[in-house]
């Protein structure tokens, strides 16, 4: 018992988290073990308020209506790099005083993928960093020294601890340590072993963050609540391990909570996750996450991926929604994208009562386009600001907008200044379709059938623009040189049909491919259709054709459908298996070098049997087939 006590005293005056010197060290490394492990036995013993906490809270709640939250974008957390780290709590820890002082009401958010994405310790190991204990721990060691409660959701990366093999000489010291505290917390440490499964991961985190469940609820002040769902699946992906995936229990819980604490009785739900829904409107990495069906949440999944706006047009107590994920910056106004917009301007984006903002990073290495900045959200009764921590500028907080209340289920919000970005930004400007409204027509791009029900070819190049409704409602255009589908109902992008390797300088066209139910029959004679099954094919829902000419050969292709009718292509696999795929192709290269008695196995000609993919790399950006829509190759 007075061991125990020790180690709780030693626990309660924890060091606050410092960065750590890049070099490697071992004493220094086992150091920071021991510190991570007080410092969140410190914490739970401490009772640090959970993530269960209070949406049930009472309707006469005495809480203020001023509140304060920080929330940060994908940490990305690298033990060799911390500077950053430091210096952005720094800008931070002034800003939650204030907010302490005036009313208490604060809180931090982390939007996921706490770690490195890649080895740590590149002269030991190439397995990942991301998803690991260590990970976790350091990222809660990061967020618990804020001095504010904090939550977080999971990110795509989140569970990758594919590295729990300890291989360090001072392994036994550092599991004794572990052992001890194993005995005072009387919880269960999953060891530095190997995670079999995400569920076993997901534990892990739970544990390490003080979590009970993925998602979470903090009422922050007066009828205001902040939620979170996080991510929960990585080798079980079907597709791409970079999609964030909410599990059905998640959003079967998220829909009952806005149910039940409608804008009418004066609740307000400030939602935080780590992709954006489907329908945000805000800016994406169109060559990276739309190609690949990483975009928006349960991007794979067409049911649950529209299943978050359906829910943000239903339900006006959902007032703001913030992301990460693209690792773009907020200079952007469409970092920002408003629910209402003046009718002068352009169509209403059915965005229900919600606001969306995307989050930028923390860390220079981690910035697609040089920007190291955090979100900050102020609010009241009355409505919120939401603003830029900048921290290349010492932490300046700029305000970036605007939100003011219209009643309960309505709010206007107000830019505070121009696309600061829009002089030098040409790479990151996106076209996006807008189909209009009742005020306003389609946008030059919209291509129109003729009146034999075809849409006439059209040359494609780099830049060409165009977009179209096929007649099953779904939505093809051009992009960047590719051939994307967008979402019937949102217009945001989903994901590569033909990729500009294969499209570029050829012709685009949509065709009638079957004749109504009285001559149906004659025409597909040779394949033994039924009348019946002709008839299906009679009415609006007339077969199309999608085609392509080659202008040089005179070679057409038909881009067809998926088998569920969609168009975009799910090409990227599951991580584990491309990591497998890498294991296998190295082994082959050994095998062969030491067959053919080359001195470098680098020099061995391998490939890979899988479809038409050249690659194990993971990202998606071209469709053609060597020998079949493009040149043979080896």
């Amino acid at each position: 018992m007075k061991l125990f006590i020790a180690i709780l005293a030693m626990a309660s005056t924890a060091s606050a988290f410092s960065p750590v010197n890049s070099r490697h060290d071992a004493s220094t490394q086992l150091h920071a073990t021991e510190t991570f492990q007080r410092s969140l036995l410190a914490r739970r013993l401490g009772g640090r308020a959970t993530s269960a906490t209070a949406s049930s809270s009472a309707n006469g709640s005495t809480m203020s209506d001023e509140f304060v939250v920080g929330i940060l974008g994908d940490l990305h957390i690298d033990p060799r790099k911390m500077e950053d780290y430091g210096v952005g709590r720094s800008h931070f820890l002034p800003i939650f005083e204030e907010g302490k002082k005036k009313h208490g009401n604060v809180a931090l958010v982390s939007l996921g993928d706490l770690g490195e994405s890649k080895s740590v310790r590149p002269e030991e190991t190439s397995e990942l960093f991301a998803g690991t204990t260590e990970c976790h721990e350091m990222a809660a060691e990061f967020l618990g020294s804020f001095g504010v409660p904090y939550e977080v959701v999971g990110g795509n990366h989140d569970l990758e601890g594919l590295d729990e093999v300890c291989r360090h000489n001072d392994c036994l010291l550092v599991l004794s340590l572990r052992i001890t505290f194993i005995v005072l917390q009387r919880w269960e440490s999953p060891g530095y072993l190997n995670f079999e499964t995400d569920q076993e991961n997901l534990e892990m985190y739970l544990r390490v963050h003080n979590k009970e469940t993925p998602q979470f609820c903090r009422q922050i002040a007066d009828k205001t609540l902040l939620v979170g769902l996080g991510s929960t699946v990585f080798r079980d992906a079907v597709y791409t391990s970079h999609e964030v995936t909410i599990d059905q229990a998640q959003i079967d819980w998220f829909e009952n909570l806005v149910v039940n604490h409608p804008a009418e009785e004066g609740w307000k739900v400030f939602v935080f996750t780590h992709a954006p829904p489907n329908g945000s409107g805000l800016r994406v990495l169109q060559e990276n996450h739309v190609v690949n069906g990483c975009c928006w949440l349960n991007h794979s999944n067409e049911k649950q991926c529209k299943k978050f706006i359906e829910l943000v047009r239903e339900h006006r107590c959902i007032k703001a929604w913030f992301s990460g994920h693209f690792h773009l910056g907020q200079d952007y106004q469409d970092s920002i994208t408003f629910p209402t917009i003046d009718p002068k301007d352009g169509p209403y984006p059915n965005r229900g009562s919600c606001v969306f903002a995307q989050t930028s990073v923390m860390r220079s290495g981690t910035s697609r386009d040089g920007r190291q900045q955090s979100r900050l959200i102020r609010g009241n009764k009355d409505g919120f600001e939401i603003c830029t921590v900048d921290h290349q500028k010492e932490g300046k907080v700029r305000l970036d907008a605007t939100i003011t209340y219209r009643g309960d289920t309505n709010e206007v919000g107000v830019y505070a200044h121009d696309d600061e970005a829009y002089d030098h930004d040409k790479y990151f400007k996106v076209y996006a379709p807008s189909a209009g409204d009742a005020l306003h027509p389609p946008d030059d791009g919209f291509r129109r059938y003729n009146t034999d029900g075809n849409i006439e070819p059209f040359d494609i190049e780099m830049d060409t623009v165009a977009w179209w409704y096929m007649s099953c409602g779904r939505a093809l255009g051009m992009l960047n040189g590719n051939l994307i589908e967008y979402d019937s109902s949102t217009l945001a992008p989903l994901g590569l049909v033909v990729g500009a390797d294969e499209l570029v300088g050829k012709k685009i066209g949509v065709i009638n491919s079957g004749l109504d139910a009285d001559t149906c029959q004659l025409l597909f004679d040779e394949e033994g259709m039924e009348g019946a099954d002709c008839a299906a094919l009679a009415g609006d829902l007339r077969e199309q054709a999608v085609v392509l000419l080659d202008k040089k050969t005179n070679q057409v292709t038909v881009v067809q459908p998926n088998e569920d009718g969609s168009y975009w292509r799910k090409i990227v696999r599951n991580k584990m298996v491309r990591m497998k795929e890498v294991r296998r192709i190295k082994a082959a290269k050994l095998w062969a070098a030491e067959l053919l008695g080359l001195e470098d196995e680098n020099e061995a000609k391998v490939v890979s049997s899988w479809g038409p993919y050249t690659t194990t790399s993971g990202t998606a950006k071209k469709t053609s087939v060597p020998g079949l829509t493009a040149p043979a190759a080896l």
